[in-house]
């Protein structure tokens, strides 16, 4: 008998708890740094199990170690937060629950990205090695991290004394369900996940009556021109082997249809993949920015502001040349390669700090059945609602069952006894 169908043999006998923790989870979300029911949870769970326990961590994070002798020590990590979105889902156990936000205003919360999957499937996957230790040697460390949508959360725990909580790991791993067929488990070598970096910009006119605008710098007509220009970067700066998205999310100025205002705000989002295009599409923003404002005569320089900034996860290749094999053992047709994501993360903060090599993939969440007749109709994009959305509805199995498979197949590619 192989280490994995040990581990795994057991995985019958959890699956009815995760399926409950899951909807309870979702039925239950809680916005970024506030976490505090889910962590409770989770710690609950890790303490049963046998885990030396850190709560607080980084403000909500949980912390799990379960030494099992000499050996390799591979860090699992799950985030928990979820998004100020309004669920329209229909689901039987969907969240009809409100938060404050950091400002204090009330909003609907919902489990629109999938960190309540991960949470269900890390909880498992370390309740079925713990409960198999005869099948592994090393240490295995599990982290509940919070705040991911918000680009903080790992930064939070690593600066709260992560590495001193725990061995130095080997290797950390981390997944994603995303809107592919469910069964399926992707991985991706080197860059994966965008960097992201969003931007405030700040352009000034001089404000007067919409009927004398000879008498104004009109900074909407300003702000108009640098939407356009900055369309230019992707195509005309980046190269054409690089890929870059650059989006104008936000436009605010003025009050009312007669008054020039005197400013204007725009909000930028970039993705980039390459520490190198990042910087060269930021300075574009600033170049253009600054030449249409002096174009326009603006009477003050514009202001900056960088924000909601996440790191690049740029897989380690050798790590997950180890994972994919595992995959492809255990899987089969089932483990694919995974595109190019657009999307970001910020989990890598804490492979980066701790100095250790990392895998990062993804597992399909959306029935098979459904998402078949949706390419076969060439309308995906259009039927199969996306992190994110209000309807974004994972079917709990099999996606479950193979994003907590997944995890432990990775973590006894290191830690399997001989």
């Amino acid at each position: 008998m192989t280490a994995t169908s040990k581990v795994l043999g057991r995985q019958d006998g959890v699956r009815s708890w995760q399926e409950d923790l899951y909807r309870d989870v979702h039925r239950h979300p809680e916005l970024s740094h506030q976490e505090q029911r889910t962590a409770g949870l989770v710690a609950d769970r890790l303490k049963a199990a046998g885990f030396d326990v850190h709560a607080g961590v980084g403000g909500t994070g949980v912390v799990g170690v379960l030494a099992r002798g000499s050996g390799p020590t591979v860090l699992l990590r799950a985030d928990m937060d979820a998004l100020p979105v309004e669920e329209a889902t229909g689901l039987p156990y969907a969240s009809t629950d409100t938060a404050k936000t950091s400002n204090g205003q009330a909003v609907p919360v919902m489990h629109a990205c999938g960190h309540d999957m991960h949470v269900a499937a890390l909880a498992g996957a370390a309740n079925l090695l713990a409960g198999a230790t005869d099948a592994w040697h090393g240490t295995l460390v599990v982290v509940f991290q919070p705040a991911e949508e918000t680009g903080d959360g790992a930064r939070g725990m690593v600066d709260d004394g992560l590495a001193k909580l725990i061995p130095t790991p080997d290797v950390a791993f981390a997944q994603h369900i995303l809107p592919a067929p469910a069964g399926l488990v992707g991985t991706h070598s080197g860059p994966v996940l965008s960097a992201a970096d969003s931007m405030r910009v700040t352009v000034h006119g001089r404000g007067g009556h919409g009927s004398m605008p000879q008498a104004t710098v009109d900074p909407v007509v300003l702000a108009a021109m640098i939407v356009v220009r900055l369309q230019t970067v992707v195509s005309r700066v980046t190269p054409p082997s690089e890929t870059a998205v650059l989006t104008v999310g936000s436009v605010q100025a003025g009050t009312k249809s007669n008054v020039i205002p005197d400013h204007a705000v725009l909000q930028l989002n970039v993705r980039t993949y390459s520490d190198q295009t990042r910087q060269t599409v930021l300075d574009a923003i600033r170049r253009i920015v600054v030449a249409e404002c002096e174009a326009s005569g603006s009477p003050r320089e514009p202001e900056f502001e960088l924000f909601d900034r996440f790191p690049l996860t740029d897989n380690d290749i050798a790590t997950t040349d180890k994972v994919s094999a595992a995959f492809t053992d255990f899987f089969a047709d089932r483990a694919v390669p995974m595109k190019l994501q657009t999307a970001s993360e910020d989990f890598s903060d804490i492979p980066a700090a701790l100095g250790v090599p990392y895998s990062y993939w993804g597992v399909g969440c959306i029935d098979p059945e459904i998402y078949r007749r949706a390419e076969q109709a060439g309308r995906v994009a259009q039927d199969i609602p996306v992190n994110h959305s209000a309807q974004f509805a994972p079917v709990i199995q099999p996606t479950l069952d193979t994003a907590t498979q997944a995890l432990v197949v990775a973590a006894l590619s290191w830690l399997a006894s001989e």
